[in-house]
Order: C-alpha cells, then structure tokens, then sequence
C-alpha cells in the first residue's frame, strides 16, 4: 500500500529541526569559548644575581572561579635553542616536578590560584638557568590561553643592576613629561608677557605723552631789580643813559664773555649769564 503523498514532509520535519539545533548549538559554543578566554601576564624580562632564589611572576585572568581542574605549566627554552622543555606542573593543590637536570630539586611553588597567582621560585641560580621561561595557565572552560614568556638573565652580584628595568623605564619617562610641562609652562608666560607689552605701547602718543611745562618769561620790569641784586663795582654805571636793550645785552645774552655759561643744555633757560663790563657814563 503507498504511503500518503504528505507522509514524507511530515517525517523529515524532525530531521530538520534537529539539524537547525546542533547549528546553534555549535555557533554558541563558538562564542562561549571566544568569551572565555583566559589572559596571562609575566613581565617581559628580570635579572637574578648568581647563586641567589629567582622568583618567576605570574599573573592569570579569567572569567570563571578557580577549582580542582585549574592547572599550571612551566617549562623552559635554554637559551640559544628553540625547543621548550617542560619541568614543573601544578594541579588540584598538588606540586609535580619534572626530571630536567637543571632545576632537579631547585624548584618550590610560590603562587596561589585563589588569587590568580601561578608564580614559581627557583633556588640557587647559575648561568646554566639563562633563556626563557613560559607560564600556562588552564582554567576549564577557559583554555583558549596565550602562555606568558620571561628572558631571564643570571649574572654576577657587582653586575645586578640597582633598579629594575622597568622602574628605569619609568623614572626616564616621568622626567621627560616634567620637562615638557615645565617647557610649556614656561613658553605660555613669555607669550602672556609679550601680548601684554603689545597692548601697552599701541595706546596713543596723546595719553603717554604728559605737557611739559615751560619756565615763566621774565617780565621788562624785573631788569631793575636784577640789576639791584648784582653785587656792587667800583664802577658806577647810570642805567638811566643807557637805552634797555643794551641794559639787557650786558646782564644776560649771548654777548656774555663766556659763551658756555649761557648753554640751556647745562644752565636751564631761566639762568642769567655773566655780566660783561659796561661803558662808564660821562659825569
């Protein structure tokens, strides 16, 4: 017996919706572990001195809570050579140390997950110990991960630099920002200072300039009492036989013996000059 003509639409639509289902099942999870991505960080280099404990700092960030899954990996990359060797593991609170010769009874767990803290100590460091060193964190879900890397330099007590070179980096760069601020700072005052002279000498001449006042003009009548404070001569003169004007040129003028005792520039222009002799009147 055949079956109905709709019966074959009716039994693939199941198939359907659990195709259309696993789809975005797959594109959630593909979001999901994008959103999870956990982050790791270690600073990029450090300086141990020979022979002393190095500590390896490592910081991780993640979107879920830390438990018994969460697991650290160190391994190291001898300088000079491209290949990693992995030699310690921490997991579920449990410290496993690797075989590698190099750090054989050298290696203590100096972290804590319950912070996101998967740091390291290594005890007596020699010059062997020189390279790389990787830090991976897993944090399930969490495991999309770009491990940390550290260049690590062992060298001698006299040669350990004073300040770490990122304290180095950061005194340089806070005194070459006060520098430029002091500049500016000081670039802005000299411009102030400059527009305000501008300002100042484009006034008009008539406010700056104040009226200079002149020495009062003697008057005809004051001859006669200068003539009267002159000390007096063996020479009697009559000012009556004499006409005014050569009363006045022989007191004061440019006829004076001495040509420099009339300058106005030394005298001023109200100074009277040296009086020269006068003819003697007939008796």
């Amino acid at each position: 017996m055949a079956a109905p003509v709709g019966a074959g639409a009716v039994i693939a639509a199941p198939h359907r919706r659990r195709w259309l289902w696993s789809v975005l099942a797959a594109a959630l999870g593909l979001l999901t572990a994008g959103a999870s991505a956990l982050e790791v960080y270690t600073p990029k280099e450090i300086f141990v001195a020979n022979g002393t404990q190095g500590k390896l700092p490592c910081k991780f960030k993640s979107t879920n809570m830390t438990g018994t899954l969460t697991s650290v990996s160190w391994s190291f990359q001898p300088e000079g050579t491209d290949t990693s060797v992995s030699f310690f593991h921490y997991s579920q609170g449990q410290v496993y140390p690797g075989n590698y010769p190099p750090f054989k009874d050298r290696i203590s767990w100096a972290g804590d997950l319950d912070k996101k803290d998967a740091s390291i100590n290594i005890e007596n460091m020699q010059f062997i110990h020189n390279g790389t060193y990787i830090c991976d964190v897993k944090n399930p879900p969490d495991i999309v991960v770009q491990p940390g890397h550290i260049r690590l330099y062992v060298v001698e007590k006299e040669s350990l630099p004073v300040f770490p070179v990122w304290v180095v980096v950061g005194i340089v760069t806070a005194v070459v920002l006060g520098l430029t601020l002091l500049i500016i700072m000081i670039l802005a005052v000299l411009y102030r200072r400059k527009n305000s002279k501008r300002d100042y000498t484009g006034c008009s001449a008539s406010e700056n300039v104040s009226p200079v006042k002149q020495a009062p003009r003697k008057s005809p009548s004051d001859t006669e009492g200068l003539v009267k404070s002159l000390p007096s001569a063996s020479h009697q003169v009559d000012l009556g036989s004499l006409d005014p004007p050569e009363v006045l040129t022989g007191l004061v003028g440019p006829q004076s013996q001495d040509p420099e005792a009339c300058s106005t520039e030394t005298q001023g222009p109200s100074h009277i000059c040296a009086v020269r002799p006068l003819r003697r009147t007939s008796q």
